[in-house]
């Protein structure tokens, strides 16, 4: 599937540069045309009772999610700040599916009050807590129950016995089905389970929407309520490392195609629509990250290059452990394999995993690759108070800020006393 273009110093089609002097760096760069073209092969590769909801969290940039609106997908979201991004950006609330674990009772009232496609409910306790203030607003909300799964994928977080945070112990999940199907302020529309992150196995990801489905089918017949919908999630992958294997997405599809014809057979499942919410997949490769050398330099017989860019500015490499491909812009250098990658801050877990096929001088430009999603968002831009990068997207060969670069000043503006925050620095 398409991704942007990063070859022979330029970014899609435009010299690095010149966006690295017109906008500063790091600086984060993606290629709208990209996303483009990346949601609309999954698109026309799903059978008709697919559906897709952009996953919000792999980058919830105004431009990305207008992008998404403007292409008719629907959003997932998993929080509060996330639904007021989607409203800011004109998403259809019927299209918008509320996920994610601990949400407050603010977050819930929002969604109440925004009458979106679904709640997804995580729990016995979110349940009751949905309900009350589904009642105090005199508003019936559409849910999903969310069933705990195990976890696995390059990406999910294993807990004791494999088990995840997240979602209903499926030996309350009859018990939970009940209550809800009971109760005059909530609709249950169906299940929701997710798998795992970043699968690049279609066998693996077709598996799971099979299982969620059948799950769905039993707990519908078991309690009693009509199924109208189910949701398997995303984790559909994409490769970080030169070698790796992507997601057969024809495979993929094919696979999805037989289950659908078979649930054509079942009156039940013949007209079910199935939700995937692929964030990373949509995005990830439609992105970099743009960072300058500060110093190149030998530690040992090793070359070192520091970047401008580092944890504060893309944090994934260091959370997950994984790398990725990191691209030199000039066009001279001598080879070697063998280069330390860091960026700037004061910690020796500020290393790329991944090295520079050739050494870079003081000046040049790196491009850090699949940073369309969980990038700038997922960082941790106030350690050690370095600037944050800014966020340009390309459209037609032609960039626009979508963010600008912040400075420390604009995180640390208030003036501090003895006695704490002046009050008339106080926000609000």
């Amino acid at each position: 599937m398409t991704a942007i273009v990063v070859e022979a110093g330029r970014v899609a089609g435009i010299a690095a540069e010149e966006l690295a002097t017109r906008y500063g760096t790091p600086l984060y760069v993606y290629d709208l045309d990209a996303v483009d073209a990346r949601v609309q092969g999954l698109r026309d590769a799903l059978p008709p009772s697919f559906e897709l909801a952009y996953a919000a969290k792999a980058n919830p940039a105004p431009a990305i999610l207008g992008e998404m609106c403007r292409l008719g997908l629907g959003l997932d979201i998993a929080s509060g700040g996330e639904l007021a991004a989607a409203q800011r950006v004109g998403f259809d609330p019927g299209r918008v599916v509320f996920t994610g674990p601990g949400k407050t009772d603010a977050e819930l009232t929002a969604a109440v009050g925004a009458k979106l496609r679904a709640v997804t409910v995580e729990s016995a306790g979110e349940l009751g807590r949905l309900e009350r203030i589904a009642a105090a607003a005199g508003r019936r909300v559409a849910i999903l129950l969310r069933v705990a799964v195990r976890g696995d994928g390059e990406e999910t977080p294993i807990l004791a016995g494999g088990w995840r945070k997240f979602g209903i112990d499926a030996r309350q999940l009859e018990d939970v089905a009940r209550r809800a199907v009971a109760s005059p302020w909530l609709d249950l529309l169906g299940l929701h389970a997710f798998g795992a992150s970043n699968v690049r196995d279609a066998e693996a990801l077709a598996a799971h929407v099979a299982r969620t489905v059948e799950a769905a089918a039993t707990l519908a017949r078991r309690t009693g309520f009509e199924l109208q919908l189910v949701d398997a999630g995303g984790g559909l992958g994409i490769p970080y490392r030169d070698g790796e294997t992507p997601l057969d997405l024809d495979r993929f599809a094919a696979r999805l195609a037989t289950l659908a014809a078979g649930w054509g057979a079942d009156p039940d499942l013949a007209e079910l629509p199935v939700l995937l919410e692929p964030g990373r997949n949509l995005v990830g490769p439609a992105g970099i990250l743009l960072a300058r050398v500060l110093d190149a330099k030998e530690v040992g017989d090793r070359p070192v290059a520091i970047l401008d860019a580092g944890m504060h500015s893309a944090l994934r490499p260091a959370l997950v452990g994984s790398g990725h491909r990191l691209r030199l812009m000039a066009t001279e250098g001598r080879a070697t394999g063998d280069i330390i990658v860091a960026g700037p801050l004061c910690t020796g877990l500020d290393v790329f995993p991944e090295s520079l096929d050739r050494i870079p001088a003081t000046g040049d430009l790196v491009a850090i690759l699949d940073l369309g999603a969980y990038g700038f968002s997922e960082s941790m831009p106030l350690f050690l108070s370095h600037p944050t990068p800014g966020e340009v997207a390309i459209r037609g060969g032609r960039p626009e800020w979508i963010r600008p670069r912040l400075e420390p000043g604009d995180a640390f503006a208030y003036r501090q006393s003895v006695h704490g925050v002046e009050a008339d620095d106080v926000p609000g």
